[in-house]
């Protein structure tokens, strides 16, 4: 049988990265080999009792129905009411949108913004999503390299330099996945007054990480830095990892109005509105005690430091500090060369290296061409510090002996 003529659209994108690796590990699992996952970004942690409690609640009371597209009134009042709280910005109703997680609201941000041929300004190391997300609406991504010797951040004159009278978007992911990168206030600025030069360009801000956060600075992003830039840019954000509630697929977004009105016209034609149980555990999340969060940032702190100091041990590897986000971003280029003189893997690259790692010692990661970002892996440390252990006491025999 001949294959079936699959649309161009679908042709554009491949499947998640990420999502593969953990699949194809948590199937070694379930054929009993010994594996450790460092795959996925998904906190350990379980979502909070007083979350979970009020989606309980919500069961027996019966709010089981549809709901409004772009998310019910009380959920939305309580997003504009985080925003308030958390970053002092002002949103209306007509201004937010709930989508079915973080991804959702990119991908209705993307599908409601760009044209074929428009450009994308993504900096790499990237959250493997945005390219993909947008090559699907037949819009061009302009990946500019930022790698370790610059902290992996996009500097202004990289970005003036890539706009040109194509580009339609700008995204910027900060705390970074996958390299726990924090844009500073003064980076920020410096980026903020590039734009301004640039009226025709939309800016896409994840914050999906804004509350794990690392290094003791209050979060900015660049909207709190320039308010300036209010009616072009889209604030992306949602529950999954600060609350630990990466199943219950709740994001949200803000931004000028037009924008957010054709991102709920494209919902409303794709999943509708966002499940009513999980959007009543999300206004309990958004409006509840935010201490729940300190318990989880602290083992992410410890699990952190204990992670860069092993990781820059093991001979052909270096690691920065990560300032937000829970995870690593490690340069392996020398392990890498060194496998490759020994022969012990075919290829000189990051996949040739994961699939060695995986194969050999049972540990997953992800290979920095993922991120857009060659000769480099990730690791997740949102697990127990005892995986970590075991996993990097794996890494370093594989790449040392």
């Amino acid at each position: 049988m001949s294959k079936p003529p699959l649309s161009d659209c679908v042709n554009r994108i491949e499947e998640s990265p990420t999502l593969a690796i953990t699949a194809k590990a948590n199937k070694l699992k379930s054929e009993g080999k010994d594996i450790i996952g460092l795959a996925a970004g998904e906190p350990d942690f379980d979502t909070p009792d007083f979350i979970k409690n009020a989606a309980i609640q919500a069961i027996h009371e019966g709010f089981t129905k549809y709901t409004a597209v772009a998310g019910t009134p009380s959920l939305k009042k309580a997003v504009i009411e985080k925003f308030k709280r958390d970053n002092q910005l002002q949103y209306q109703s007509h201004e937010i949108i709930v989508g079915v997680g973080g991804k959702q609201c990119i991908f209705n941000l993307c599908l409601a913004l760009l044209n074929e041929n428009d450009e994308v300004i993504i900096p790499a190391p990237y959250w493997v999503s945005y390219v993909d997300i947008a090559q699907l609406t037949g819009a061009k991504p302009v990946v500019i390299q930022c790698d370790i010797n610059q902290a992996f951040k996009l500097s202004p004159a990289q970005l003036d330099q890539a706009i040109n009278k194509k580009t339609k978007l700008f995204l910027i992911n900060s705390p970074s996945n996958p390299t726990g990168a924090v844009y500073s206030e003064n980076e920020l600025r410096a980026l903020a007054d590039v734009l301004l030069k640039h009226p025709h360009v939309y800016i896409g801000t994840d914050d999906i990480y804004e509350h794990i956060n690392l290094n003791g600075q209050p979060f900015k992003n660049i909207l709190m830095i320039e308010p300036k830039l209010k009616d072009r840019t889209i604030i992306l954000n949602g529950v999954s990892k600060a609350y630990s509630m990466t199943g219950w697929r709740i994001g949200f977004a803000a931004g000028p109005e037009e924008i957010i009105s054709a991102m709920t016209k494209l919902q409303s034609q794709s999943t509708s509105n966002p499940t009513s149980i999980s959007q009543v555990a999300a206004e309990a999340a958004l409006r509840g005690d935010q201490d729940c969060i300190k318990p989880m940032l602290e083992a992410f702190i410890e699990r952190h430091h204990y992670v860069l100091e092993t990781l820059n041990s093991i001979k052909g590897i270096q690691c920065l500090p990560s300032e937000g986000a829970f995870y690593a971003f490690a340069d392996a280029s020398e392990a890498i060369e060194n496998l490759f003189n020994k022969q012990k893997i075919k290829s000189r690259s990051d996949l040739a290296l994961s699939e060695y790692l995986l194969d050999k010692k049972g540990v997953a990661i992800v290979p920095g061409s993922a991120f857009g970002s060659e000769g480099y892996f990730r690791i997740s440390f949102a697990t127990s510090m005892e995986n970590l252990k075991e996993a990097l006491s794996r890494i370093k025999e594989a790449l040392e002996s």
